[in-house]
């Protein structure tokens, strides 16, 4: 058993003895210029001699203040470093996910607490980047939408969807029949501009204007044309993927029962030297439950 003086003693002394000065150590400490000067005092009469030569205008170390001090800065030195470094410890593992920014906001977050809840030892970070973006080496997997091919990489298929027109309810009144649509604003993707294309050309629409896929207004990902179909700005067509929780809501109508397979799925990629790290195995058997809702 360690038989030691006060460790509020041993602080006091060795911050006085640093700075040379009852006030400061004070100020360090966060205490009062006489509570460091009784503990000083207290430490000097359980070690049974004095510490500090105290002056009129100084203060001086004896000769065994000035053995001991070294030896207290070097481990009060190491307790504050392993206390940093026990700090910064996470608790459990680090999963990363990356993937598009719309599946991200339409899809996974607003079921991510359920993993959450099943696995609270797991710190996921979710990164985006485009749908179909290159892998980033430090993501421990992804979600992205694509044909399967990521050369070096894992690729396993969750799901895919159809593509169906949506729209604010207000606005599904008066879509009876798809020809409706030549009096509707489209909102196209703009980076997926076949969608509309081969939506209208499934429906039987003749339109050559509706037909082109250039007429309307066009956005930068499917985020945004279904935001601007719950604004009431015109038509999307949208993966049902990320359409449904809008529709269930009441935030958005489907006006018509005909819907397109979407040309691509989305996978889980992955190098396989990632298999084996810490959350990736519960993060992959819970996306395969959710896939099993969607199919």
């Amino acid at each position: 058993m360690r038989r030691l003086p006060s460790l509020n003693g041993l602080r006091a002394f060795e911050a006085a003895a640093r700075h040379r000065s009852f006030t400061a150590a004070a100020a360090e400490l966060h205490v009062s210029q006489a509570a460091v000067s009784r503990m000083v005092k207290l430490l000097e009469d359980r070690l049974g001699f004095a510490l500090f030569d105290r002056r009129a205008n100084a203060l001086e170390l004896t000769e065994r203040g000035r053995a001991l001090q070294p030896a207290l800065t070097d481990a009060f030195d190491g307790i504050a470093r392993r206390v940093e470094q026990v700090s910064a410890m996470r608790a459990g593992p680090v999963l990363t996910v990356g993937m598009g920014a719309t599946v991200a906001v339409r899809w996974l977050i607003p079921r991510l607490s359920g993993f959450h809840i099943a696995h609270p030892e797991i710190e996921v970070r979710i990164a985006t980047g485009g749908a179909g973006a290159p892998m980033n080496d430090d993501w421990t997997c992804a979600v992205l939408l694509g044909d399967g091919q990521w050369p070096g990489y894992e690729a396993e298929r969750l799901f895919s969807s159809s593509l169906e027109p949506v729209c604010a309810p207000r606005l599904a009144a008066a879509l009876c029949k798809p020809a409706d649509l030549a009096g509707a604003t489209l909102l196209h993707v703009s980076h997926w501009g076949e969608d509309w294309p081969r939506w209208l050309d499934a429906a039987g629409v003749a339109d050559p204007m509706l037909a082109s896929g250039t007429r309307g207004l066009s956005f930068g990902s499917y985020a945004m044309t279904l935001q601007a179909a719950i604004d009431g700005v015109g038509v999307a067509l949208a993966p049902r993927l990320y359409s449904a929780d809008d529709i269930a809501a009441g935030r958005l109508a489907a006006p018509f029962a005909l819907a397109v397979p979407m040309v691509h799925s989305w996978y889980l990629v992955y190098r396989a030297s990632r298999r084996e790290d810490g959350g990736f195995g519960a993060f992959r058997d819970w996306l395969y439950r959710l896939r099993a809702e969607i199919e």
